[in-house]
This record gives structure tokens, sequence and C-alpha cells, in this order.
């Protein structure tokens, strides 16, 4: 099934090997989400809207440590 998915990366993963990112793929009426480091291990999959939520709440916190204080 994943041969069939249009796995897209962030333009945020850089230059280089760029494998240290997640990936999504539209499985509607879900977003799939994998670790790109290790695309083999099964997908997180979630309802788009709920992934829709994470992104704009995500978008809300400019650095990594302001999405640690987030996490607690």
């Amino acid at each position: 099934m994943d041969s069939l998915d249009n796995w897209r990366k962030s333009s945020y993963s850089g230059a280089g090997d760029g494998n240290s990112c997640v990936e999504v793929a539209v499985r509607r009426p879900h977003i799939a989400i994998r670790d790109s480091k290790a695309p083999a291990h099964g997908p997180l999959s979630v309802p788009a809207g709920a992934f829709t939520a994470l992104v704009d709440a995500l978008k809300t916190y400019s650095t990594v440590t302001d999405f640690a204080r987030l996490r607690g």
C-alpha cells in the first residue's frame, strides 16, 4: 500500500540526505504520518481534521523550545 501513497517531506528538512523529518501522505479521510528515518515502521494515521488542528497548533510555536514547553 505504501507504494501507492504519495509521501511528502517537509521543505524544512534541509539539504543533504534530508532524512531527519516526518513524511505525510493523504489516505482519505485520514492523513498518514511516518518517520522518514524509518519508513518501514508503521505510519500513524489520524483523521484529516485532527491533523489540521495539530499543524495549526504547531504554527503558533516558533521554536523547538516552545514546542517542548507545550509538551510539558
